[in-house]
């Protein structure tokens, strides 16, 4: 039996796909995710599972080098698409099935990847490295461990172990003691992570001592990143009438969005799955009654779901004072809170938008919140929670990193998209 030849055709017809969002794709995220689940394709986490890396959203050369990473560490047989736009999704998803078709193909998929049209691309910086960029994902499929010189003085004596592990170096613990010190990144091309994010941590065994975050990458044509959760926003801060009921439709989404990625970090993927189609349902149009009961029993499942409070319990903590003083507004404030309490108020928020889905008052930029709190251009609200994440983080075990970003979600694509950029010069 030719079980290299079956393997190839299975993997062809149901391949597992990689999808690796940028800053400014979260439009062809949405559109890439609802495909797959139409096509029943499952989603890799981790390089390791996939036979496909769709790249999601606008060319960014920052990311250039984490991709090939990505790219490099799949196994053969394996391809490589590009979806710029939500519209191209579908061509790029049948581009890389073609690729991995035909045995002789496929044999040959070390070769340049292919864009959305199923064209080869040059190999634009497969062997480009710099010093600090060299990514390699972690076995554990939660971040990409890689050595730090030339980062802010994270290179501290670490060398690098085969495989692209970095060796600990040596530090005082908040005791005195010393004790071996890990630098490890988390992002920016990390499943159930926002887009193009990267959170530098430094370890003393599990537990963070120190946090470092990069600026978000910035594509090479700011007309082609699209800040999607705020565009409501956006046009009527431009003056464009928009109707309360889409801010609150794409608000409600947006939260729904957040809680898939929490939950998935949380290890429910059933809810976390239910709660994206919920986020697709509203933003297709779905009228209220037909999304309603739905909403209802999934907003009361997750929020009386004593295990995973249990989980989230006293992690993340911040006042709404210290919120405040620190910038943020929004469900995160208003929560005042540890993890559990603003997934909580992600729900309570969703409840009470539910009603309000068709309402055709003009919305009033200044009374009604974006998804991540009061909307400002000059300030996007993701900027403070950004730097909110220094303070949450460090103290916490690495465990629990995850789950205070998922219950932040801050979003990179209000940092770079032209619309915000636009509207907060003027």
């Amino acid at each position: 039996m030719d079980l290299t030849g079956l393997t190839l055709r299975v993997a062809a017809a149901r391949p597992h796909v990689l999808l690796a969002a940028v800053p400014g794709g979260t439009a062809v995220r949405l559109a890439a995710e609802r495909l797959l689940r139409a096509r029943d394709w499952p989603r890799a986490s981790t390089p390791a599972q996939a036979d496909l890396l769709l790249v999601a959203g606008p060319d960014l050369p920052e990311l250039r080098t984490p991709l090939e990473r990505l790219w490099r560490d799949m196994p053969a047989p394996r391809a490589r698409v590009h979806a710029r736009t939500a519209d191209e999704v579908e061509d790029a998803l049948n581009a890389g099935r073609a690729l991995l078709g035909p045995p002789a193909v496929r044999h040959a998929s070390a070769a340049p990847p292919a864009d959305a049209g199923g064209h080869r691309e040059g190999d634009h910086g497969a062997r480009e490295r710099h010093e600090g960029d060299d990514q390699t994902p972690g076995h554990d499929g939660h971040g990409d461990h890689r050595g730090h010189g030339g980062h802010g003085g994270h290179s501290g004596g670490q060398t690098e172990m085969p495989g692209g592990l970095p060796m600990a170096g040596q530090g005082a613990d908040r005791d005195g003691l010393t004790l071996d010190q890990l630098h490890l990144p988390l992002g920016p091309l990390l499943a159930d992570w926002p887009a193009g994010l990267t959170v530098r941590l430094v370890l003393q065994g599990d537990v963070v001592q120190r946090v470092d975050v990069d600026e978000p990458a910035r594509p090479i044509d700011d007309a082609a990143a699209e800040a999607f959760w705020v565009q409501p926003w956006l046009r009527a801060a431009s003056g464009e009438p928009v109707p309360v009921g889409e801010a609150v439709r794409r608000r409600a989404a947006a939260h729904l969005d957040s809680l898939g990625r929490l939950l998935a970090v949380a290890g429910w993927p059933a809810e976390a799955v239910r709660a994206w189609r919920l986020r697709d349902d509203l933003l297709s149009g779905a009228p209220r009654a037909a999304v309603a009961p739905r909403l209802e029993r999934f907003t009361r499942r997750v929020g009386r779901s004593r295990t995973l409070a249990w989980l989230t319990r006293g992690i993340g903590v911040v006042t709404a004072q210290k919120a405040r003083e620190a910038g943020v507004g929004g469900p995160a404030a208003r929560a005042g809170g540890d993890v559990t309490s603003r997934y909580r108020q992600w729900l309570a928020d969703i409840r009470r938008d539910l009603p309000r889905l068709e309402d055709p008052a003009p919305l009033d930029v200044a009374v009604e919140d974006s998804p991540r709190g009061p909307w400002s251009a000059e300030h996007p609200p993701s900027a403070a929670l950004i730097a909110l994440l220094p303070r949450l983080l460090e103290g916490t075990e690495l465990a629990a990193a995850r789950l205070v970003v998922a219950s932040l979600d801050p979003d990179p694509d209000e940092l770079v998209s032209r619309g915000v950029v636009e509207v907060a010069r003027g």
